[in-house]
């Protein structure tokens, strides 16, 4: 079985400083916060802006800060989100490919989210599906319902798209999928040969969705993007929660990747130094 490879979230879109003051939400806490998450054993560093009243943002300065410092600070494979929360537009969610991280998020369909309907029409995606091919980019699929993978084999299909797959499957979040193992072998035997995969976990479904990938040898995500506690009415921690899935990791028997590691089991090239 392959070494597990742990993605941090610390951010997202939505928490803030009022839901937990945990949240890192300036460049610089991002970075602070990944470099703890990855000396305990995070491999991926998923990203999203929030400018000075902690409202997501798309700006490319805030990106870059984070891009920056991060390559400098750790050996982590960044990932950036082309998320439609802060805007929606193509140039808006494209813009900070510029920077060219290893990975960047890419949903491969629309998605009624509590507060609104998550648009991702179809020639938008394969707009940012062809911008990250042209610049090198690995996408990964962020997969919310059994039909955004077959949208993600379409991509490739029509050559917008380089096998093998890298899916997030995104389970527990109100108006898509619930979480449950069922519903993950379901999504994972959708999936072509070589593909590789993630879980997100939403909220109370974080834990028991990583202990299921680790079991059948996909890879875990965690971070306040997703979850803010750790325990019920007890606050999280991102480096906690990567802790628990490492511990948790090592008592099932699954080593976990180093980030240079998980570039090998993703078909990243390593990285330069």
């Amino acid at each position: 079985m392959e070494k597990l490879i742990i993605t941090v979230a610390p951010t997202g879109s939505v928490p803030g400083k009022r839901d937990t003051p945990h949240v890192p939400l300036t460049p610089d806490e991002v970075v602070a916060d990944c470099q703890e998450c990855v000396a305990a054993g995070a491999s991926i560093c998923h990203l999203h802006a929030r400018d000075e009243s902690g409202a997501a943002s798309t700006r490319y300065d805030l990106f870059e800060a984070m891009v920056a410092g991060l390559t400098a600070h750790t050996p982590a494979i960044v990932q950036i989100s082309t998320g439609g929360r802060a805007g929606s537009g193509l140039e808006e969610r494209a813009e900070r490919l510029g920077l060219r991280p290893e990975m960047a998020s890419l949903t491969t369909g629309s998605v009624n989210f509590p507060e609104g309907v998550y648009l991702n029409p179809r020639d938008l995606v394969e707009a940012l599906a062809e911008r990250m091919l042209q610049l090198g980019i690995k996408p990964e699929m962020e997969i919310f319902d059994a039909s955004m993978v077959q949208g993600a084999i379409d991509l490739v299909a029509r050559g917008l798209a380089v096998p093998p797959l890298h899916c997030n499957f995104v389970l527990g979040l109100r108006g898509a999928l619930p979480a449950s193992a069922k519903n993950l072998l379901h999504l994972v035997e959708l999936l072509p040969a070589g593909s590789t995969w993630t879980v997100s976990g939403i909220g109370r479904a974080q834990l028991p969705m990583a202990a299921q990938a680790i079991l059948m040898g996909g890879h875990v995500r965690v971070g306040l993007e997703d979850n803010l506690y750790y325990a019920k009415g007890v606050l999280a921690r991102n480096v906690e929660l990567v802790r628990r899935v490492v511990r948790l990791a090592g008592e099932l028997g699954r080593p976990v990747a180093t980030p240079e590691e998980a570039r090998e089991i993703l078909g990243l090239p390593a990285r330069a130094g």
